[in-house]
């Protein structure tokens, strides 16, 4: 760790230098997000997740440039063309695109027109022609004229094609140039002819244009998706007059036969050579700010859906509802664990409703069965409606569970490890039934990908996205804390320290020596190291424990204070947890050391209030319109519930019942201004909203939210 980064981070991330470096520090060593956010908050100053992160990615962007510069030093320097000079211009750059600039007129090229020239012996000629004094450019070429250039034409065609280069090559030159791309630049597109009916989703970019710096993520996504089908032809450039304007004072001096020269080989430069450089640069950067942008919403949105309520610890009956083969249930006790399963029938064609109904109750009564999960998919309304209208002999919530990704997970290894036994339909009742009860410990088995919460995910960067999913799945695991004694291997994957060798043997430890008793014991698990158990420690709870805080965010590091505080106060941890007017007695100023400061005390003290608790709010029952349950029902001005099913930059769909989410836009999210989507709904959020528009051909349903009552 340099000085330089040091400094660097500190500027751009508007940080202090001993958070900067002491982060650094951590993740040198080895230490995860979640775990340097929640249990090393004196030695950051109280970073949250985000910021960490920040700083991960920005020492990963400024090692990659110091990779890339020193592979540019050592090639210059092959070419003994590294002056003192140059190298100090190298290294004082912190732009990659600006490194590539003064790197260019270094790069070992292909057999460009500019080095078939210089073979030609056309060079002298260029550097005549650049001079701009000379009035008889003719009788001057005439003196490079050999077996290889014929004629006149051909010697000033190769010496402008060296010119062209130098221009190319220029750093003044380019930089101007990007600015006016940076300022200008307008994304066009068009659809390739023969294409109109092919790609008929693209309709509204046939012939479109827009400033590029005003150009939304979605839209540069959809270009992108558009020409990557061959659908449409995608161009970005300035206005051409101007860049050549600015060009020509560049490089273009008086008024001579050899400035015409150089005008020339300048807009052949920017037409051939350096338009479409800087077009494929800005291509690439706005199609990489539109991934971020991209990725950001659907991590956004993952991370709601991950930590969407739970329903917790209840036995539960899960239907995946279907017409022809029928309805698939299962029954799982508390724990997830599936106790009976088998089909009914009570739609279309088979119309087996009252047998249906009877096995229905009987199972209810039988199993214990305090809940009931529908999945959304096919035949949930019909299905929804057949279990409410039932009479059971105690009170049952009934709750409809997405199903985004259930046949992902059903069809998996995963599901097969699980329940090899069993058909890919049953897998994907019991997943339903385990949404339910845990959403956070279902949805880890499935690739975040095929949640189906984002926008364009399989157009990003699939590196970077993968990246990001994985981080918010981490800190939403470690956020809700996991349970030692049946967590299985795939959410404990995901804890601080941890991984799939180490999750895998804490499961091993389970099975042969039954459930911890506490968090100490976690050390014995083959392969848990010291700086494992302390990433790790702080996530896990033991809920049986005989150490109150083995079931806490109370780090074991920190026991030792939670047992002064209670020895200072003559009562035991149990009573501290207990009892709040023991806790309103600590003076925390007493127990702040070297290593502990206020931020950690007062994070033991907030645990110690609500040990374990989780932070997940507590779910709640929703319930379509009765009697609208197509498309084909929705009228203009009628206000419906609905929930939430995805959010992105433009807007939120929402799910009314109809099997087809409809959309509010932006400007129909509130009766403000909304610049941010995610500032005024939350995925699975419930709401009402009005129809403003049905295209029943199209299958597109317009929603709005303004002045309904939420």
């Amino acid at each position: 760790m340099t000085r330089k980064y040091v400094d660097h981070i500190k500027k751009s991330l508007q940080l202090q230098a001993f958070q900067v470096e002491n982060t650094l520090q951590l993740l040198s060593e080895g230490a995860t997000l979640p775990f340097i956010s929640r249990y090393r908050k004196e030695m950051t100053g109280s970073l949250d997740e985000v910021q960490i992160g920040d700083i991960k990615d920005e020492i990963g962007r400024l090692t990659e440039l110091d990779k890339r510069r020193d592979s540019i030093l050592d090639s210059i320097e092959k070419q003994d063309k590294l002056t003192d000079e140059l190298k100090q211009r190298i290294m004082g750059c912190g732009e990659l695109n600006k490194l590539e600039d003064i790197y260019l007129p270094y790069k070992l090229k292909r057999k460009t027109k500019a080095v078939k020239a210089r073979d030609k012996g056309l060079e002298p000629l260029a550097k005549i022609l650049m001079k701009q004094e000379e009035r008889d450019v003719e009788a001057r070429a005439a003196e490079f004229l050999s077996d290889e250039v014929p004629n006149t034409s051909e010697a000033l065609q190769g010496a402008r094609d060296i010119i062209a280069e130098w221009v190319n090559e220029n750093e003044v030159a380019r930089n101007s140039v990007r600015s006016i791309f940076q300022r200008q630049a307008v994304i066009r597109s068009k659809v390739v002819k023969g294409k109109e009916e092919q790609g008929e989703k693209f309709k509204d970019y046939f012939e479109s244009e827009e400033p590029l710096k005003r150009a939304a993520s979605h839209r540069i996504l959809a270009l992108r998706r558009g020409e990557g089908e061959g659908v449409l032809r995608v161009s970005i450039a300035p206005d051409e007059e101007e860049v050549l304007d600015r060009l020509d004072r560049i490089f273009v001096k008086g008024n001579t036969a050899a400035s015409q020269q150089v005008e020339l080989a300048v807009k052949d430069a920017y037409k051939r050579l350096l338009g479409s450089s800087l077009e494929t640069e800005f291509a690439n950067s706005s199609k990489e700010a539109a991934d971020k942008e991209a990725i950001r919403v659907f991590s956004e949105n993952l991370r709601q859906l991950l930590l969407s309520s739970p329903l917790g610890q209840k036995r539960v009956l899960a239907l995946d509802p279907g017409y022809r083969s029928g309805c698939k249930l299962v029954c799982l006790d508390a724990q997830g664990n599936m106790l009976h399963n088998e089909t009914i029938y009570p739609h279309p064609p088979q119309n087996q409703g009252s047998m249906a109904a009877k096995k229905l109750t009987h199972l209810v009564e039988a199993y214990n069965i305090q809940a009931i999960a529908i999945g959304n998919g096919t035949a949930s309304r019909e299905t929804e409606k057949f279990v409410t209208n039932l009479h059971y002999d105690r009170k049952l919530q009934v709750f409809v569970v997405s199903e985004a990704g259930a046949s992902i997970y059903s069809a998996s290894k995963v599901a097969r490890e699980e329940f090899p036994e069993y058909d890919v339909t049953v897998r994907g009742a019991i997943s339903i039934g385990r949404r339910l009860m845990d959403p956070l410990a279902e949805l880890v088995k499935i690739e975040a990908k095929s949640i189906g919460v984002g926008q364009y995910q399989h157009d990003v960067d699939q590196n970077l996205l993968q990246q990001s999913l994985d981080q918010v799945v981490e800190s939403c695991v470690n956020k809700v804390g996991v349970n030692l004694n049946t967590a299985s291997k795939h959410l404990l994957n995901y804890v601080s320290g941890l991984g799939p060798q180490l999750a895998q043997n804490i499961v091993d430890y389970r099975a042969e020596n039954g459930p911890f008793n506490t968090r100490k014991e976690i050390s014995k698990v083959k392969r848990m190291g010291a700086k494992a158990f302390e990433q790790c420690a702080g996530f896990l709870r033991i809920p049986n424990s005989d150490n109150p805080l083995d079931n806490s965010a109370v780090h074991p590091e920190s026991y030792g204070i939670v047992k002064q505080m209670a020895k200072d106060l003559k009562c035991s941890v149990a009573d501290l947890i207990a009892d709040k007017e023991l806790r309103k007695q600590i003076d925390l100023n007493k127990y702040v050391s070297d290593e502990v400061g206020l931020p950690t005390l007062k994070d033991i003290i907030d645990e110690l209030e609500k040990p374990g608790r989780d932070p997940r709010t507590i779910i709640k029952v929703f319930q379509f319109k009765e009697g609208i349950y197509k498309v084909e029902q929705l009228e203009v001005g009628m206000e419906l519930p609905g929930i939430v099913t995805n959010i992105t930059n433009f807007g939120a769909f929402v799910d009314v019942g109809v099997k087809q989410d409809g959309l509010v836009h932006i400007s129909q999210l509130a009766n403000r201004f909304v610049s941010n989507p995610a500032d005024v709904v939350q995925l699975h959020q419930h709401v009402n909203v009005k129809v403003t528009e049905v295209d029943v051909a199209r299958k597109r349903i317009q929603l709005s939210m303004k002045d309904c009552e939420q």
